[in-house]
C-alpha cells in the first residue's frame, strides 16, 4: 500500500498534468478553426485545377510529345513516397495513421519486386518510418521553423520532386497526409503526383453548357507551365490538410487525456482517504491499547 505522502506526490502531479492538457486543448481548438478555414478554402483551387489539367491533358494522352509529368516515364519500377506528418506529437494517432499507410503500401511495393525511396516531409514521419523502413528514406523536409504555412513552403518541395524526377531517381511519386474531416475524423490519404492521373475521355467532366474551349497558346504549353505549379498546389493543398487534422487530433487527444486525468485523480484522492482513514484507526487503536496496558 502507497504511503499518504506517495499518494499526495502523485495526486498534485497528476493535477499539473491536467492543468498542461487542458491548456494544450484550448491552444489546439484556437489553432484549429484558422487551420481548417485555410484547408477549407484551398480545397475549390486544387479540385478545379485537377479539372481543367484532366480536360486538356485529355487531349494530349497518347502523344509523344506530351509533357513528361503528365506520361511519366514508360516505367514503374522505382517509387518515391512522400511522407507528409507533423512536426510535433501529442496529437493522437494522427501521425502513426499516415506512416502505417505508407509503410503497408511500401512493404506491398517491396513485394512486388519494385524500388521504394521515401521522402519524410516533417519529423515524426520519419522517426516512425526509420524502425523498419529506415534504408529507404532518402531526405528529410523540416518544417519546424514554419509559424503558419503559405504556399512559398510548398514551392521548394515540387520544385525537388520535379528535379528529382527529371533526374531520373523516380518513376513515380505519391503523396501521403490525412485529409481533414471532423475533429474526431481525419482519413488518411495517399494522391498520386507523378505521373498526373488522367482519367479516361468517358470519365471528363464537360461544361453543363456544352461549350467548347479553345486555348491560347496551345495545349501542350500550359500544360508544360501547369503541371509544376499544380504539383505545388496539391503539395500546399496537402499541407493545409495536415495542419487542420493535427490540430483537430490534438484537440481530441488533449481533451481525452484531460478526462483520464480526472478519473485518476478521482481515484487516487479515494485510495487517500481509505489510506488514511486506514492510519487514523490504528492510531486509535495503538493509543486505546496503550491506555488499557496501564
Amino acid at each position: 500500500m502507497s504511503s499518504l505522502k506517495e499518494l499526495r506526490n502523485r495526486i498534485t502531479s497528476v493535477k499539473s498534468t491536467q492543468k498542461i492538457t487542458q491548456a494544450m486543448k484550448m491552444v489546439a481548438a484556437s489553432k484549429l478553426r484558422r487551420a481548417q478555414e485555410m484547408a477549407e478554402a484551398a480545397r475549390p483551387y486544387a479540385e478545379r485545377m485537377e479539372k481543367m489539367l484532366a480536360n486538356l491533358a485529355a487531349g494530349q494522352k497518347g502523344m509523344e510529345n506530351a509533357p513528361r509529368l503528365l506520361i511519366g516515364t514508360g516505367e514503374d519500377q522505382v517509387h518515391l513516397l512522400v511522407v507528409a506528418t507533423a512536426e510535433r506529437g501529442l496529437c493522437g494517432a494522427f501521425n502513426s495513421s499516415i506512416a502505417r499507410k505508407a509503410r503497408e503500401d511500401a512493404l506491398r511495393l517491396i513485394q512486388q519486386g519494385k524500388t521504394v525511396k521515401i521522402l519524410c516531409v516533417g519529423r515524426k514521419g520519419r522517426d516512425i518510418l526509420k524502425r523498419t523502413l529506415g534504408d529507404k528514406i532518402v531526405d528529410l523536409v523540416d518544417l519546424s521553423h514554419v509559424k503558419r504555412l503559405q504556399f512559398s513552403d510548398a514551392e521548394p518541395i515540387a520544385k525537388d520532386l520535379v528535379a528529382r524526377f527529371e533526374a531520373g531517381e523516380f518513376d513515380v511519386a505519391t503523396l501521403y497526409y490525412a485529409t481533414f474531416k471532423s475533429v474526431i475524423s481525419q482519413i488518411p490519404t495517399a494522391q498520386q503526383l507523378i505521373p498526373a492521373l488522367v482519367p479516361e475521355e468517358d470519365e471528363v467532366e464537360t461544361d453543363e453548357t456544352g461549350a467548347v474551349y479553345e486555348y491560347e497558346p496551345e495545349e501542350g504549353e500550359i500544360l508544360d507551365r501547369l503541371l509544376p505549379r499544380n504539383l505545388a498546389i496539391q503539395v500546399y493543398r496537402a499541407l493545409l490538410e495536415n495542419a487542420a487534422s493535427e490540430q483537430g487530433a490534438r484537440m481530441s487527444a488533449m481533451d481525452n487525456a484531460t478526462r483520464n486525468a480526472g478519473d485518476m485523480i478521482d481515484r487516487l484522492t479515494l485510495s487517500y482517504n481509505r489510506t488514511r482513514q486506514a492510519v487514523i484507526t490504528k492510531e486509535l487503536i495503538e493509543i486505546i491499547s496503550g491506555a488499557e496496558a496501564l
